[in-house]
């Protein structure tokens, strides 16, 4: 199976985005809103997370994975050998960083990773709730492959009822009066955009064997890009996930998201490897990073240069990357070999 490179790049540009737009909100000490690219992008960069995660894992195994025991069982494995030794790492580590003693029920939870399940608004480190999402997300998955395969009547009514949750969140559950950071658990809820993951495994299902020339490959991509930074949007970010901005920006994505799925030119080296090493690390990137902000910060005030901002939104992403290499080259890609020998 060829690697989809075009959707690594895709996805180490958002981790990274999403890393600046966090450094650079803690900085100024301020919620970007809704009408600057940074507040657009802290925003749907996750979302690009959710539909590059359903079309990855349909690209993976929609064609080899049948509805039994061992197949379903083998996902799992997997995706528990990929997503939680860095859980747990991060998890431990906001833990002591933070010095008190947590409630236990809620450390259980986040290590069993139940806690996107049952309190998903409840997590040790800033990132983690939409890693909850995820694994919710994945006791969809397959589902979807076997009802798209062999049950399409109740594979239409799946959608149908999904699609009409992300309507019900959008247009009547969040309130558009009320600043986004304080309906945060239920934005967080992972019902509210399992929409976006689906929307990424039909992109698979009905795009995997269609022949789209790169120039509408590139025009696509564009549309996408020109919605998403130019659509004009104002206040507070709930404006960018109620009403029918939110159908905007979420179909700008997605345009975004087949555009770089469909593309078939790899770049020169000077720009794949990069772009690609950028892919490999985007999990740790993104996991990682405010951990490392904050001890940045915590080393600088002992230093008395913690009045200078830029040395430390410098350093915090210097050391990301290169704290992120490490732990995708020796942590990361162990679990990943294991998971493929089992």
């Amino acid at each position: 199976m060829n690697r989809l490179y075009n959707l690594d790049y895709l996805r180490g540009i958002a981790a990274f985005g999403i890393m600046i737009h966090h450094y650079m909100s803690w900085q100024q000490h301020k919620f970007y809103e809704s009408d600057t690219f940074i507040g657009k992008l802290g925003i749907y960069g996750v979302a690009i997370f959710y539909i590059l995660s359903g079309l990855t894992l349909f690209y993976v195994y929609y064609d080899k994975m049948v509805f039994s025991k061992s197949d379903i069982w083998g996902f799992v494995k997997k995706r528990i050998l990929r997503i939680y030794p860095l859980l747990w790492i991060v998890t431990l580590s906001a833990i002591a960083v933070e010095r008190k003693m947590p409630n236990l029920i809620d450390v259980f939870l986040n290590l069993t990773g139940l806690f996107g399940f049952v309190k998903w608004h409840t997590f040790f480190s800033l990132q983690v709730w939409s890693i909850g999402n995820e694994l919710v997300f994945y006791a969809f998955f397959p589902f979807f492959v076997f009802f798209s395969k062999s049950a399409k009547p109740l594979m239409l009514l799946l959608v149908l009822a999904i699609g009409a949750c992300y309507l019900y969140f959008t247009f009547v559950v969040i309130d558009i009066s009320i600043p986004l950071h304080d309906q945060w658990k239920v934005y967080t809820n992972p019902l509210n955009h399992v929409f976006l993951f689906l929307c990424g495994f039909l992109v698979g299902l009905f795009l995997h064997n269609a022949k789209i020339s790169n120039l509408n490959s590139i025009f696509i991509l564009s549309i996408g890009l020109i919605i998403f930074i130019f659509y004009p949007v104002q206040g507070d970010v709930v404006n960018l996930v109620t009403g029918v901005n939110r159908l905007i920006f979420s179909f700008s994505c997605l345009l975004i998201c087949i555009g770089t799925y469909k593309i078939a030119i790899r770049p020169i080296a000077s720009i794949h490897l990069p772009l690609a090493l950028l892919g490999d690390i985007s999990y740790s990137v993104y996991m990682i990073h405010p951990l490392v902000y904050l001890l940045v910060g915590i080393a600088l005030k002992y230093l008395y240069l913690s009045d200078i901002a830029y040395i430390r939104l410098i350093l915090a992403v210097l050391l990301t990357l290169v704290i992120s290499y490490f732990v995708y080259k020796y942590i990361e890609k162990y679990f990943m070999k294991l998971g493929k020998n089992r």
